[in-house]
């Protein structure tokens, strides 16, 4: 059975996900940890657990979801999987981060890209990769039919949708991705999000006031 446990990172409070199944195979999506501490926590919860950390994956690149990869890549020698478009996001992320005034080691660079319709597989969990730029240039959604859930970034919040005044950011395309790509997927589908509480399909198409 797939589990998935949520850690709020970092001073944007960013959502950090681990995923396991059975197997004690794991992902992570969008590390947000960016002190001490809370790659201690990090590192403890996966270990209690006795997780096998097999991928490190990224909804898109911007600061406060990738703050934590240099911590994943040297403690469990894993590399970000991202889109293409957001790799400029992440070589450019230190400069960023020295301008914002926030912490953020080097990430390392991926080798491995996310394009839409593939399929990430660890242990016996399949997800669907959805392409849904708007938020950023290469914003991915992770989307599990099986247990009917979507990862995705900061695409779709409850009650609200990612900024696109950050450069990249299309305005028109992000609606089209969450009208066109979310919404089709179903009102039950439950929708984990970067910030703040989990909603779903159907709550959002019935009371967001940007899709409404």
């Amino acid at each position: 059975m797939l589990k998935i446990k949520s850690f709020s990172f970092g001073p944007f409070q960013e959502n950090t996900y681990v995923l396991w199944d059975e197997t004690e195979e794991a992902v992570i999506i969008d590390p947000g940890n960016s002190s001490v501490t809370e790659n201690q926590l990090l590192k403890n919860f996966i270990s209690d657990k006795n997780l096998k950390l097999k991928r490190l994956l990224l909804t898109h690149g911007h600061i406060d979801h990738i703050s934590g990869n240099r911590f994943v890549f040297d403690t469990y020698n894993l590399l970000p999987e991202v889109n293409v478009n957001d790799v400029p996001l992440i070589e450019k992320h230190s400069a960023i981060a020295a301008m914002s005034g926030l912490p953020c080691d080097e990430s390392p660079l991926p080798e491995k890209y996310l394009n839409e319709g593939e399929i990430v597989k660890f242990g016996k969990t399949e997800m669907e990769m959805i392409f849904t730029p708007g938020h950023s240039p290469g914003s991915i959604t992770f989307y599990n039919r099986e247990n009917n859930f979507i990862i995705c970034g900061d695409v779709l919040f409850h009650g609200s949708i990612g900024r696109t005044d950050l450069p990249g950011g299309n305005y028109e395309l992000l609606i089209s991705s969450i009208k066109e790509k979310l919404f089709s997927l179903g009102d039950e589908i439950k929708v984990y999000n970067g910030h703040g509480p989990a909603t779903t399909i159907g709550f959002e198409r019935e009371n967001n006031p940007f899709l409404v």
